[in-house]
């Protein structure tokens, strides 16, 4: 009996398998845009607010936005560190940190921590502050069961998702 079921659901697989409908109807256009893309935007933070934002385009609504402060720029390499950064100031008794929120339609870099007044910041953290804005997929289908970069490495992050960082586009604000 065992083998008449067997052979039945053999046959039954093989030919259900082979059966082929007609083509389905064509799906919505695909993304222009080059995705990852990366962009960098030199910025002012200044009262009211303290906060700066970004226009973006043609990000769709699974992706994904990393920003990097420049902490550091030399002839070698620059170094860029992951948002959010926190910084003490007073020995150590009051906060002060880059941080950011986004949305499908822009990116918002703000000044937020313990003080009442960021006016009293120092100047070299209020102002002429460069950021890279990554903007990466979501979720491919192709990479989502490989290994996921380092985000707190902004090369790891580069390298994973073979962007061109040679000649970034800065915004203007």
């Amino acid at each position: 009996m065992k083998k008449i079921l067997t052979i039945f659901a053999v046959v039954g697989l093989i030919a259900f398998s082979s059966c082929e409908g007609p083509e389905g109807p064509e799906g919505p256009p695909g993304f222009d845009a080059p995705l990852p893309f990366v962009t960098e935007a030199t910025m002012d933070f200044v009262s009211p607010n303290y906060a700066n934002n970004v226009a973006l385009k043609g990000m769709l609504s699974g992706d994904n936005v990393l920003v990097y402060e420049l902490v550091s720029a030399s002839n070698q390499a620059d170094k860029w560190a992951l948002l959010p950064q926190i910084y003490y100031f007073n020995n150590g008794t009051e906060t002060a940190q880059y941080n950011f929120n986004f949305s499908k339609n822009n990116v918002t870099i703000f000044i937020d921590g313990s003080l009442s007044d960021f006016s009293l910041l120092p100047a070299s953290f209020r102002i002429g502050k460069t950021f890279r804005i990554v903007i990466i997929p979501g979720d491919d289908g192709v990479n989502a069961k490989k290994v996921k970069a380092d985000y707190s490495d902004y090369n790891a992050v580069i390298a994973k998702y073979n962007i061109d960082d040679s000649n970034v586009k800065n915004v203007k604000l």
